[in-house]
């Protein structure tokens, strides 16, 4: 035998075909918030000025030229560049005419390089920023 009993009713009995609603109530929690001033900070900055000093090594290069005067007849050009230890040659030669054209090596130009190391001390100006922040309300440093 199939039947329900209304918790609601009064026992009222319903037979196998009849349905019966019954409302069902949910509470629902809404949450909000909203915005309170309670005080207010005021930010400053200041730009402080540095001075310094740096000890520095500079290198530079310092070239000397020699010309040397070889004038000597040759079979064959030298070569036009050549290096020998610190010291690039470059030769100039020159076509003399004789009872036969011969190259005559003229002359010889030495470069050397060497350096020169000096200490010299750089100034700049450097800059920082400093931030002070206080609330208002009660005159605390943050």
């Amino acid at each position: 035998m199939s039947s329900n009993i209304d918790d609601a009713g009064a026992g009222h009995v319903f037979s196998s075909g009849e349905t019966q609603k019954i409302p069902v109530i949910e509470e629902k929690l809404m949450i909000s918030s909203k915005l309170i001033e309670t005080g207010t900070v005021s930010v400053s900055k200041k730009v402080l000025e540095e001075e310094v000093f740096v000890d520095a090594t500079v290198t530079s290069d310092v070239l000397t030229v020699e010309r040397k005067e070889i004038n000597q007849y040759v079979d064959s050009a030298p070569p036009a560049v050549r290096q020998e230890g610190d010291v690039t040659i470059f030769s100039v030669v020159k076509e003399v005419l004789v009872v036969e054209k011969r190259l005559m090596l003229v002359e010889e130009i030495h470069i050397t390089k060497h350096q020169d190391q000096d200490q010299k001390t750089f100034s700049q100006i450097l800059r920082k920023e400093e931030v002070t922040v206080c609330r208002d309300a009660s005159g605390m440093e943050i």
